[in-house]
């Protein structure tokens, strides 16, 4: 698989626990710094911690976003089709496409978070039902966002009729994503809908092995696999100094306990800006064309700026 001439950084960034306030003065600041910049379609926290947690709804959040950046690729990872008509998530796409001035890439996934589908009324059907939401969907979506005047979709659990979507992208077209690290689903949904793909909190050998699923998929319906993009998100647990990475670690193991540690630390950015530069690389040589730190709030701003003014440029270069 080809890969960019230059290594994509971005930052995922959960919006809850956080004043909107907070989230616009952090995005201002990543703007001027990464190549990326996305967030999550969760109705309640995430972990789950029955509703308790300040947490604002995706498609509101994406426009305040779209507002106050200029420079970043924007992107959501993703949202939950069974949450919303596709076709009226198509709108909003759109309108938020244009507010960002075409630098949206939305990402598309079929739910996890049962406790908020059936807090909000969602019925949780099983992950094969879920799935065929999910495609049902992009069929719609993708039919509407193409150069394609009017879509029709008749589907179990979605349609719609000779529908239009006016004003279309604001530059002719809008790549779309999906996420996950599904074996089968998700890479035949990527091969056939999206530009780009990523999944959260693995390895780089991991990470390596569901690239050669995706490269099967996208074989089996005759697409090169070097134009679907490959991305990862990083739990972000660095520190400023030795002391402040040592107190991270710690922070996982006393949250995850011995058992699940490990898991948890293999899927995260860990130690001090020179090993997270290192562990990028790592990615890089698995076939990574973006990595994403995953931030939950409040953060570290010193291990933020180490990132910022320290891991970003260097990482660049690999």
């Amino acid at each position: 698989m080809s890969t960019p001439q230059r290594l994509q950084l971005g930052v995922h960034v959960g919006q809850q626990n956080a004043a909107m306030a907070d989230l616009i003065a952090l995005w201002k600041r990543l703007d001027d710094t990464v190549d990326w910049i996305s967030i999550w379609d969760h109705l309640y926290e995430a972990p789950p911690a029955g509703g308790t947690t300040p947490h604002f709804e995706a498609v509101a959040t994406l426009g305040a976003l779209a507002s106050v950046t200029s420079k970043a690729r924007l992107g959501c990872l993703v949202f939950c089709v069974p949450y919303r008509n596709p076709a009226v998530l198509a709108k909003s796409i759109v309108a938020i496409d244009h507010i960002s001035e075409g630098r949206f890439e939305p990402g598309f996934g079929a739910g996890w978070h049962e406790p908020e589908f059936v807090a909000h009324g969602f019925t949780f059907d099983d992950l094969g039902t879920r799935f065929d939401m999910l495609t049902e969907g992009l069929e719609i979506i993708s039919g509407m966002l193409s150069a394609d005047e009017r879509t029709t979709v008749t589907g179990e659990h979605f349609r719609v009729d000779d529908v239009t979507c006016v004003p279309g992208p604001y530059d002719g077209s809008i790549p779309l994503w999906t996420g996950g690290r599904g074996p089968k689903r998700t890479p035949e949904t990527a091969a056939r809908f999206c530009t780009g793909w990523n999944v959260p909190y693995v390895g780089p050998a991991e990470f390596r092995r569901l690239n050669d699923r995706l490269d099967a998929a996208c074989e089996a319906v005759d697409r090169d696999p070097a134009t679907l993009q490959r991305s990862v998100n990083l739990a972000f647990h660095i520190g400023a100094d030795e002391a402040a990475a040592a107190a991270e670690r710690q922070k996982i193991l006393d949250q995850w306990g011995p058992e699940q540690a490990e898991r948890v630390t293999e899927g995260a950015l860990t130690g001090t800006a020179d090993q997270a530069i290192e562990q990028i690389a790592a990615y890089r040589e698995a076939g990574a064309d973006m990595v994403n730190i995953a931030l939950r709030l409040p953060v570290d701003g010193d291990a933020l700026d180490a990132y910022l003014d320290d891991v970003v440029p260097a990482a660049r270069a690999l």
